[in-house]
């Protein structure tokens, strides 16, 4: 098979006058832009980089974080994209857990570099400006550029993902050439992709999504238009001026998308193929996109980082709710509750964890020094993803919650212990329990339910949170406070009850507002 390096210098070789990669004015051929690879590949070997190591990235998306990733996969190094709203202790985490050798930040992300112990002691590479940067990104570009010879095979580690836990730690993914690049032709084949496929480069690149549509679009030498930054009115812009042919987003993104007051003024005819995934996408959502933009294809796409596809569902409005059938690298089974024995299958609509066949071509092969996770995980050669889902009569499997209650907002991974662990340092917080609540828009809505001491009201607690360092996608959204959190005999959080609306308001909340809440400002 293929490594990833040979398949970027294929792509440059079938058509080096395709147009690769679109970030504000700067426009990349494919020629032009293995140039640049080419470069930065050079400037690896001036800093003393070799095939195996690692380096991280703190950036947005755009031509020097794509650039870099495809550099890396040449190189034979491996590449640690991070959140760009990472913070210190994140990275002092993930650094030294990764034996990061070289660390590429920007603007955004730079308070967090500067406050990290592990950060200070890496060469810092700053995109853009960056005063406490050892280089700048701009200057490597002038390195000799390293002969059009891949330095990785197909067994090589390519990418190394972060994946939050139930516990607030994240757990470290490594993937190998050879899953990236089958990741990559499913794909290609499950969203029935042609050569000279345009998408919008706005799922993050340190999201497997994102990495999965800058992937793809090289495999047939299509165009990646980079957005840095969610933002409605410009993504408009861009779906319109560069005539973008298929889009794969998070139904939070899409929701927004149909929200803009712009939306019907804006010709999204040249859009034929919609993919989602990250999180469920409403009924109602669902129709109102195959109404907006009639497209020939509307794929519902259910995977993971550990093991990028399990299920497809290619015409997902037919029905709604349904996550389809395993993909084409993959076999799927409901595991009865309370079970880790991949063959002690859950009956057709009963309830069960799904598990994944770990023997695919896009699986995975433990988490990176953590046997914690791998215990809980990986069973007789299956891979249990702690969703909760059922096969209906069809074969046809619909997911209906998480095992160990993580939230999924607007495709990012939330957990619930990380937010109360922050609400708990508050003196006036007694007791709190967060939940994720239905919300057509995000998916799932942050909720923290609060049993206070007087006087606390919610914008006390948001500034808290905002001062805390808790990332903003993580804060809560809505505030509700109880008398009592509910809870078992031997007093754990019943997070189904709070789910579920089972239980009593604060007497004082419930005389003065006996049936509305205010969600914090966001």
């Amino acid at each position: 098979m293929f490594d990833l390096g040979r398949s970027i210098l294929a792509s440059a070789e079938r058509s080096p006058d395709a147009l690769a990669i679109v970030d504000g004015d700067l426009r990349l051929t494919y020629a032009q832009w293995l140039e640049r690879i080419r470069r930065l590949v050079g400037a690896f070997d001036r800093l003393g980089l070799h095939p195996g190591d690692r380096i991280a990235t703190a950036l947005q998306n755009s031509w020097e974080m794509a650039t870099l990733h495809w550099a890396c996969q040449l190189a034979g190094i491996a590449v640690v994209p991070l959140n760009w709203r990472v913070k210190a202790d994140e990275l002092d985490y993930c650094l030294p857990n990764a034996d990061v050798r070289v660390l590429f930040y920007q603007e955004v992300s730079a308070d967090a570099v500067r406050d990290s112990a592990a950060a200070r002691v890496l060469p810092r590479i700053a995109v853009g400006s960056g005063d406490d940067a050892d280089h700048r990104f701009v200057d490597l570009l002038e390195s000799e550029p390293a002969q059009a010879h891949p330095r990785a095979t197909a067994e090589d580690v390519s990418l190394f993902l972060y994946t939050s836990g139930t516990t607030g730690k994240p757990k470290g993914v490594p993937r190998r050439h050879r899953t990236e690049r089958a990741a990559a032709v499913a794909h290609v084949a499950q969203n029935c992709y042609c050569r000279g496929e345009r998408t919008l480069g706005v799922m993050p690149l340190y999201h497997t999504m994102g990495v999965r549509s800058l992937l793809a679009m090289a495999l047939i030498d299509g165009c990646f238009v980079c957005l840095p930054r969610f933002d409605t009115a410009r993504a408009l812009e861009l779906i319109a001026a560069e005539r973008l042919t298929c889009l794969y987003l998070v139904p939070t993104l899409y929701h927004d998308l149909l929200a803009d007051p712009n939306f019907a003024q804006t010709d999204v005819s040249s859009v034929r193929k919609l993919g989602f995934a990250g999180a469920s996408m409403t009924d109602g959502l669902l129709k109102r996109l195959d109404a907006a933009f009639r497209p020939e294809l509307f794929v519902n796409h259910y995977g993971s980082s550990e093991i990028y596809t399990f299920t497809i569902d290619q015409n997902a409005p037919a029905k709604p709710g349904s996550a389809g059938k395993a993909a084409l690298n993959q076999r799927i089974r409901i595991v009865r509750l309370g079970s880790f024995d991949p063959d002690e299958r859950a009956a057709v609509g009963e309830e069960g964890q799904i598990a994944a066949d770990l023997s695919g071509d896009e699986a995975f092969e433990g988490y990176w020094k953590r046997p914690d996770a791998d215990a809980k995980a990986l069973h007789a050669g299956w891979y249990f993803t702690g969703d909760i889902g059922f096969l209906d009569a069809d074969g046809d499997l619909f997911v209906t919650g998480r095992v160990d209650d993580m939230i999924i907002t607007g495709g990012e991974n939330v957990s619930p212990v990380e937010i109360e662990s922050v609400l708990s340092l508050h003196d006036g917080v007694l007791e709190v329990a967060v939940a994720g609540l239905p919300d057509e828009r995000w998916g799932q809505r942050v909720v923290a339910f609060v049993k206070r001491a007087r006087g606390v009201e919610e914008a006390d607690l948001d500034d808290h949170c905002r001062t805390s360092g808790l990332a903003n996608f993580k804060r809560p959204r809505e505030y509700v406070f109880l008398d009592e959190i509910p809870k078992s005999p031997v007093g754990k959080i019943l997070r189904r009850k709070l789910q579920a609306g089972e239980f009593a308001l604060e007497q004082s909340s419930t005389e003065n507002s006996p049936t509305e809440h205010s969600p914090a400002a966001s």
